[in-house]
C-alpha cells in the first residue's frame, strides 16, 4: 500500500514539475523572428552571436517591435536553453512588492506575509534566463541591490540574512532613453553599464519595409485566417506607413480588417484612413 501510494505521489511531482517547466519557458526561437530583409537577417546574426555568450543583454527599441521575442530568441539560443526563462514586466510591479516579488521573503517577513514565505524571481530563474522588461521603471531602491546581486552573485530574501547563489544570465529591455534617465537621477549609472555589456538594436518596422508581406501572412495564419488575402493596393498602403506602433500596430490592424473586410478580401476601405 505504502509502494503504491509512492509510486501515485511520484506521478503528481512529475506532473506539476512538467507544469512549472512550460510556465517557465520561452514561447519564441529564432524562428519566431519573421523577415527577410538585410536589416533583419543582420539583426538575427548578431542575436544568435550574442545568445553564445554568457554576459548580460540590453535590448533596446520603440514599443510593439518585439522586445520579449527577443529575449526568448536568446534564451532557446543559449547554453541554458534547458532552464527556465522568467519574465518580469518592471512596469507592472507596484513600487512596495517590487522587492518581496524580486527575492523572495521569508516566513513572517512583513505584515501579510504568508506563513512559508515566498520564493522569488531571481530563484525561479536559477540556471536560466532572468527577462526584465521596462527596466526603466525599477524603483532606484531595488536598482541599488539589483547592482549587487550582479556583482556579487548572490541576494537575501526579504527578512533574512541567508545569502543564496544567484545563477542566472539577465536580459533587459526598455524603449526609454536610459542615458538620459541617469543624467536625469532616474537610473543609476552603475548599474546601466552593468546591463548593458551586450547592446541589441531591434530594427522598428519602418525600416524593413519589405518584410510586411511577410509579416502579414504570418498575422493572418496565427489569427486562423489562411483564406484571406490583400489586395495589391492594400498591401501598398501598408508597406507606406510609418507604423509607430510597429509589429503590434499591424496586428491590430489587421484585426480590424478582418472585421470589416467581404469575401475574404481585405482592400484600401478596410484599413484606416492614415
Amino acid at each position: 500500500e505504502t509502494h503504491k501510494r509512492l509510486e501515485a505521489l511520484n506521478k503528481k511531482v512529475s506532473a506539476y514539475a512538467k507544469k512549472i517547466k512550460s510556465a517557465l519557458s520561452s514561447r519564441y526561437s529564432l524562428q519566431s523572428i519573421i523577415g527577410e530583409s538585410e536589416t533583419i537577417r543582420r539583426y538575427k546574426n548578431m542575436l544568435s552571436r550574442f545568445a553564445r555568450t554568457g554576459s548580460p543583454v540590453l535590448i533596446l527599441g520603440p514599443t510593439g517591435v518585439g522586445k520579449e521575442l527577443t529575449a526568448g530568441a536568446l534564451h532557446c539560443a543559449s547554453d541554458r536553453r534547458e532552464g527556465p526563462f522568467v519574465c518580469i514586466n518592471c512596469a507592472a510591479i507596484p513600487k512596495e512588492l517590487f522587492e518581496s516579488e524580486l527575492f523572495g521573503y521569508s516566513p513572517g517577513a512583513f505584515s501579510g506575509a504568508h506563513k512559508d514565505g515566498k520564493v522569488g524571481q531571481l530563484e525561479l530563474a536559477d540556471n536560466g534566463t532572468l527577462f526584465l522588461d521596462e527596466i526603466g521603471d525599477t524603483p532606484l531602491a531595488v536598482q541599488s541591490k539589483l547592482l549587487r546581486v550582479l556583482e556579487n552573485g548572490t541576494f537575501c530574501r526579504v527578512g533574512s540574512t541567508k545569502p543564496r547563489l544567484a545563477n542566472f544570465r539577465l536580459v533587459a529591455a526598455t524603449n526609454r532613453d536610459l542615458k538620459s534617465m541617469m543624467s536625469e537621477g532616474y537610473f543609476r549609472e552603475d548599474l546601466y553599464y552593468r546591463i548593458s555589456p551586450l547592446v541589441l538594436n531591434v530594427p522598428p518596422l519602418n525600416q524593413r519595409r519589405e518584410d510586411i508581406p511577410l509579416l502579414a501572412r504570418h498575422l493572418l495564419e496565427r489569427m486562423n485566417r489562411t483564406e484571406v488575402r490583400i489586395t495589391e493596393t492594400a498591401m501598398q498602403a501598408l508597406m507606406a506607413y510609418s507604423w509607430p506602433g510597429n509589429v503590434r500596430e499591424l496586428r491590430n490592424i489587421l484585426t480590424r480588417a478582418l472585421s470589416l473586410c467581404n469575401h475574404d478580401t481585405i482592400g484600401p476601405a478596410d484599413l484606416p484612413l492614415d
